[in-house]
């Protein structure tokens, strides 16, 4: 498991964040992945992203999931800001070139206002997200900030938590009053090389007329009026019910076995000129709370899996609706038979 993990973080490139996550200079969103941690720090207004270590002494410079404040060394006062390294006491440091020392830089790349960052990606983005690209410059481009951030280890292994997340026959059992209330239709599934997206019709009338009425205060470029759940293979989700918000969630991986560093922000469109967004304000309240129940529950349940039950052959009892988990699984399978 570890070695596909390692694999599959270093040759793919991972939706991190969007620009309105990090809007003011001195705004960090910090994100785990095996033994590294990715930190997006928004520096003087350019985004960029980096390993969270001091180039000093390699310690962390970042400890929380997310805030506001200088990229600066906590041990020896180290200082990243606009575009170079401020080195205390640089003279004490025989030959060095203050000019020269820069962080451990990510590779990054735009799709819309959505920021990828890869180590050592084995294609290019375009070549990566396929169709899916369209799909999300067109989703980008209509989020106006970031409304909330959920961060914390679910006790499981990443696919285990990402075939929970790609399956939707334990919606009724697991989220009875969340995301069941929506009576999910069937729905359709589309693939696009390793990613994929699943379009299913909400069947509670009463909440999907209430939703429908919301649409006069936004302004959408895009918009599935129904819920949507796109899959970014290896570890990333994007999903939104008719299009108002957007939960990215990241499932990265750990060292540590039956532990995945599971982060969600709740990503709000942009409304209409002249609507007061404090009017909103209650129905993003209640979609961050409700989406923070649904990853408690579904944390829940994959914590009852047995961790050795995971394999990347298909299902003994495989349901049509299953479909995205047998795709992901043959997207596993393949990168097995590279590594073996």
């Amino acid at each position: 498991m570890l070695s596909l993990s390692r694999h599959l973080w270093e040759t793919y490139w991972h939706l991190v964040c969007h620009r309105a996550e990090l809007p003011a200079p001195g705004d960090y969103l910090r994100l785990p992945v095996l033994a590294e941690e990715i930190v997006v720090f928004n520096d003087q207004g350019d985004l960029l992203a980096f390993d969270n270590r001091c180039p000093h002494r390699g310690t962390r410079i970042f400890a929380g999931s997310h805030g506001n404040g200088p990229a600066t060394c906590p041990y020896h006062g180290w200082t990243y800001c606009a575009g170079r390294m401020i080195i205390p006491r640089v003279s004490q440091f025989d030959g060095l070139d203050a000019n020269k020392v820069d962080l451990n830089r990510w590779k990054t790349a735009w799709i819309g206002d959505f920021l990828f960052v890869g180590k050592a990606p084995a294609a290019d983005i375009e070549m990566q997200l396929g169709d899916t690209k369209a799909l999300l410059e067109d989703i980008a481009f209509g989020v106006d900030r970031r409304i909330d951030v959920n961060a914390f280890e679910f006790q499981t292994e990443w696919p285990l938590a990402v075939e929970n997340a790609l399956e939707p026959d334990h919606v009724s059992l697991i989220h009875p009053d969340s995301l069941g209330l929506l009576e999910l239709q069937e729905g359709e599934n589309h693939f696009f090389g390793e990613n994929s997206v699943w379009y299913a019709p909400v069947g509670n009338a009463r909440m999907s007329r209430q939703l429908g009425a919301l649409k006069r205060l936004f302004q959408l470029d895009y918009q599935y009026e129904g819920y949507m759940s796109l899959y970014l293979f290896p570890f990333t989700m994007l999903s939104s019910t008719f299009g108002y918000s957007y939960s990215l969630q990241n499932f990265f991986p750990s060292t540590t076995r039956g532990v995945t560093h599971f982060s969600s922000r709740l990503l709000a469109m942009t409304t209409r000129g002249g609507v007061d967004r404090q009017l909103l304000e209650s129905f993003f309240a209640s979609t961050a709370q409700v989406n923070r129940r649904i990853f408690d529950e579904d944390h829940s349940i994959c914590k009852r899996v047995p961790l050795e039950t995971w394999t990347a052959e298909p299902p003994r009892y495989a349901a049509r609706s299953e479909a995205k988990l047998l795709h992901f699984r043959g997207a596993c399978r393949k990168h097995l038979t590279t590594l073996a």
